[in-house]
């Protein structure tokens, strides 16, 4: 061929190239005509039809459709693409930005240690009894979410490790790319290496991946067609898990539109009492339910109206409960009362911190654990980030998660304006953040405001933990000194209120910048139920000690 002929070829594909903003990788298979798809898939032609993807053929993201077409039915059903590739081959920018590594906090991070910014240096004590005190570590990129999770001391009893050691926490990519299980045999999920637990469950995986979504039945109900629920054996199905925080959960693949598919915050959002932060928002975005059931069962998503990081961003960051706990209605405290068979255990309250004591005790009746000292039950928070931000100055002033999280950006070679989806502190890249909107501040003064806010949070915190592990005491020194099992209750309840108005915000994982109001009144109020119970029951104490 000669030379002019190269030069033309070249130039036309960089031309193409610099049109679509990326090179888009060859369809795997012959292109099907989507109207023998939509056929069967109705709700799926609603949304293809609605948006830019609108001319994506199926074959871009799904295999195996040929053979489908010809034979339909489950034993034929398509192969979909569940990884971050499948939407990075034309969404190029997004994707690398995705998969950058943020190097800025170490893996692997406890939370606890006096170096760091949460519970010190009483966590081990106030949260006796529950897994979090085995390994309770700060989060990293989410494209690390998945593997930080299988490899956590609390989740899996030391089962899953790394295949090359601790250079794992270099590694990237599908989760079983870089883990191994070292018991593959076993038939049991409990504790196999010393200072471990055996916490997780399907549903705490729900936030990590999405890659189950299509076996997955709505709220994760046990079905027959369904290959995994709320009872599924966890080390089985956590092998099945390759991505963590697939593209899709935000994104509709098929109407190219936001949405939301985690169960849990669709029921919440759809309770027929309406008490959600959501439903109290007059301005508040507008979703739209469809199911997907075409394999026998429910499955369902929901589209959002326009873009609102605090329902996408909140389908993981943010309050829910994701396992078995205790009826506090129920006297026999000796065993779980609320198994994983209860759709209890998946549930998302989206409330504030002041209206939780209500909602799990007299609405929801379930809590956690039992404290290992005073014998009451407890509450475990797990990330409330979008309640804690929702009501917020920020929010009031329409700016979301993304605006500080995933800020638009400009690409340095193309001049292409896109999103970023590098998800991470604002510390990091503040010029694209915290100074847009605040011009007037340099970088230094802005991480000075940043760490100022937390610091004072963060003595709220150091106090209310005092108070926390003070009361403890207290009920155990009024038990042995035989005060009344009525008064005894009564200080388990204070015990238990002020807990929550204090564990939200060792959860939540701004250090109260999300919501600095919020924080200082819930952290000041947990003292002040902390020192109720103290006085209780030195008036009882003393009472008792009169009666001798």
């Amino acid at each position: 061929m000669k030379r002019g002929v190269w030069i033309f070829i070249v130039l036309t594909c960089l031309a193409l190239t610099a049109y679509t903003g990326s090179v888009k990788a060859a369809p795997k298979e012959k292109p099907v005509n989507v109207e023998n798809c939509y056929m069967c898939h109705g709700p799926v032609k609603e949304l293809h039809t609605m948006g830019k993807h609108s001319k994506v053929n199926c074959v871009n993201c799904h295999s195996g459709l040929e053979k489908h077409l010809k034979s339909p039915g489950p034993e034929t059903r398509p192969v979909t693409d569940m990884s971050w590739e499948a939407c990075g081959q034309c969404h190029k920018e997004q994707y690398e930005s995705f998969m950058k590594e943020a190097y800025h906090r170490p893996a692997r991070d406890e939370k606890s240690q006096l170096t760091n910014r949460s519970p010190n240096p009483f966590w081990d004590k106030l949260m006796m009894g529950h897994g979090f005190t085995k390994e309770h570590a700060l989060t990293r990129s989410h494209k690390w979410m998945l593997i930080d999770h299988l490899v956590v001391d609390r989740a899996y009893g030391g089962r899953f490790q790394p295949k090359n050691g601790w250079q794992y926490v270099l590694e990237g990519g599908k989760a079983w790319d870089v883990l191994m299980d070292t018991k593959p045999d076993t038939k049991e999920h409990k504790a196999f290496l010393p200072q471990t637990a055996a916490a997780a469950n399907p549903v705490c995986l729900q936030c990590k991946t999405q890659d189950q979504i299509l076996d997955w039945a709505y709220m994760g109900d046990p079905d027959r067609g369904a290959k995994w629920s709320r009872t599924s054996f966890v080390p089985e199905f956590a092998k099945n898990l390759q991505h963590g925080l697939n593209c899709f959960v935000c994104h509709d693949p098929h109407a190219a539109k936001p949405r939301i598919v985690r169960d849990a915050l669709i029921d919440a959002l759809t309770r027929p009492d309406g008490d959600t932060l959501w439903h109290k928002d007059s301005k508040r975005t507008g979703i739209k339910v469809i199911d997907l059931g075409v394999r026998g069962y429910t499955r369902k998503i929901a589209l959002l109206d326009r873009y609102d990081t605090r329902l996408q961003c909140g389908q993981c960051h943010v309050e829910y409960n994701c396992n078995p706990g205790y009826d506090p209605t129920n006297p026999d405290t000796s065993k779980y009362t609320v198994t994983m068979a209860d759709r209890r255990t998946n549930h998302f309250p989206y409330k504030d911190v002041f209206e939780l004591y209500d909602h799990y005790v007299n609405k929801v009746h379930f809590l956690d654990f039992k404290h290992a000292l005073t014998g009451g039950l407890l509450w475990k928070a797990q990330h409330p980030e979008a309640e804690a931000f929702y009501n917020s100055k920020h929010s009031k002033a329409g700016v979301g998660c993304n605006d500080c999280h995933t800020p638009k950006v400009k690409d340095k070679k193309t001049g292409k304006v896109y999103t970023s989806h590098f998800a991470v502190t604002p510390r990091v890249q503040l010029k694209e953040t915290c100074l847009r909107c605040h011009s007037n501040w340099t970088e230094e003064q802005a991480r000075y405001v940043i760490d100022s806010i937390k610091a004072y949070t963060k003595g709220r915190m150091r106090k209310a933990e005092f108070w926390l592990s003070a009361l403890i005491d207290k009920i155990v020194e009024a038990k042995k000194a035989g005060v009344d099992e009525e008064t005894i209750k009564k200080a388990q309840d204070q015990h238990l209120r002020a807990h929550i108005l204090w564990e939200f915000w060792t959860a939540e994982n701004s250090d109260g910048f999300h919501n600095p109001d919020m924080a200082r009144e819930s952290l000041t109020m947990s003292v002040d139920e902390s020192q109720k119970g103290i006085k209780l029951l030195n008036e009882a104490i003393a009472a008792k000690t009169l009666q001798k």
